[in-house]
Order: C-alpha cells, then structure tokens, then sequence
C-alpha cells in the first residue's frame, strides 16, 4: 500500500543494581550493532544502513541518537557508574536515584513499599517516553528477583505498567538466583524470589529467565574467569563480559 512501516518503539526499564549493570551491557552491545558510538554519534560508516534504530532510539534535536530507557535505583552507586561510563549517552532525565539514598536493604517489601512513595515521579518520566513515541509496541524490564530494588520496585513497576498500559507488551529478561545455599548472603532471597515471580506471571507477557546458576559456570568453564568470594548478595564472578548481580 506504500505507507510508511511505525518504528514500533520499545521503552527499556533498568531496575536495581543487577538491571542497570546488565542495561549498561545491552546498550553498549545495541550501540555497535547498529553503529552507534558511545556518546549517542552516528558512526559513518553506519549513516547508509536501511536498520530500524528509532525502535530503541530516538533522535535529539542534535542528531544525538538517545536511548528510550530509564535507569532506576534506590541507592546512586551503580547509576553513577553508568554515567561515569556512558557519560553522554542517556536521557538524564530519565535517571531516577531515590533520594534518601539507602537501598531496600535485600527487601521484596521495603522495596515494593517505596515504590507506592516514588511511583509519580517514574511514572512521569515513562509517560514522557510513551509520549514522545510514534506507535509504542510495548516495555523491556531488566532486573534481579532475587534482591530488594529489582525484585520489591520491580514488581510494583510491572503491577502499574499493566494497569497503565493494558494493551502494551511488557517484557522483562529477569535474572534468577544462584540455587546453591552458600552462593548469597541473602538470606531472604526465596522469599523475594517467590513473591517476584506471582507478580510476573500476572503481569508480564514473556519473561527471559536468566539462570545465574548457569552463567556462573559459562564464566568459570568456559569463560576461565577465576572465581573469588564477592560481596554480600552477589553471585557472578567479575568479568567485562557479565556483570555481577549484586541486589541490595
């Protein structure tokens, strides 16, 4: 018929520490597909190509291309992170820091509690993104179920996308926990596990599980990435190619 193809957008949620490492590796993987530097510039060898880069980019009045994601956490360190590493890539209006600062302390319920307290704020901020798509096909989440942020704000998160977007997609790619006893301090980790996974399966219309009992030992075997004791809450050795999952 000759009319022109709807980018059908995709809106990227980081939840927690896990999510934003794991959204920070996406992004830098989806910049060199498609030919992207890391400061948002078409690469010239990129300019010619006939890819769909405004399904997960939109471009500013500069020609920057700019991720349609929001980072969000309840404590800064990661997200200072990704800014220090991606200093010129991402909406900074799109970063969302609780600011109090503290964390939900490895908790599914501080976490879903703070949610109810900060949801105004996140939900401008995805409105805002909603808004400036042309045809939105639907939402990505990245996050830990086994934590407090990406488990607790996670779930709430999902619960008011699919009240507020009852005809969009949601998506989530969700790491597992270890399943060995002696891989986390969290000693609360089933319970986020189980209480995470009741608001997924309402929710959510997929959900990529990504097995951290798995990965570990691609890294190990495979990877030869020696293995050290990690912090409380983390599983994965560290490597540049994974990213720990270290939920608070």
């Amino acid at each position: 018929c000759g009319a022109r193809a709807m980018p059908r957008e995709i809106i990227t949620l980081q939840v927690g520490q896990c999510g934003n490492q794991i959204g920070m590796e996406f992004w830098k993987q989806l910049c060199l597909e498609h030919g992207i530097s890391m400061d948002g510039r078409l690469e010239d060898f990129a300019t010619q190509g006939g890819d769909r880069k405004d399904v997960f980019f939109y471009q500013a009045d500069d020609e920057q291309y700019i991720p349609r994601s929001l980072l969000i956490d309840l404590e800064p360190r990661v997200l200072s992170h990704v800014q220090q590493t991606l200093p010129r890539l991402f909406n900074q209006e799109n970063i969302f820091s609780h600011p109090e600062g503290g964390g939900a302390g490895n908790n599914w319920a501080a976490g879903y509690t703070i949610g109810g307290s900060v949801q105004e704020e996140i939900l401008e901020m995805i409105d805002r993104e909603a808004d400036g798509s042309e045809s939105l096909e639907g939402f990505m989440m990245c996050h830990s179920i086994a934590g407090g942020t990406g488990s607790g704000l996670g779930s709430f998160l999902l619960e008011r996308l699919n009240d507020h977007f009852p005809k969009k997609l949601i998506q989530t790619y969700s790491v597992f926990p270890n399943q060995s006893t002696d891989a986390s301090d969290v000693v609360v980790q089933p319970y986020n596990s189980l209480l995470t996974l009741k608001r997924l399966t309402l929710n959510a219309d997929a959900v990529v599980v990504l097995d951290n009992t798995a990965l570990n030992r691609i890294a190990t075997e495979r990877l030869h990435v020696p293995t050290t004791r990690q912090p409380p809450g983390s599983y994965l050795p560290r490597s540049p190619q994974i990213s720990p999952d270290l939920p608070r």
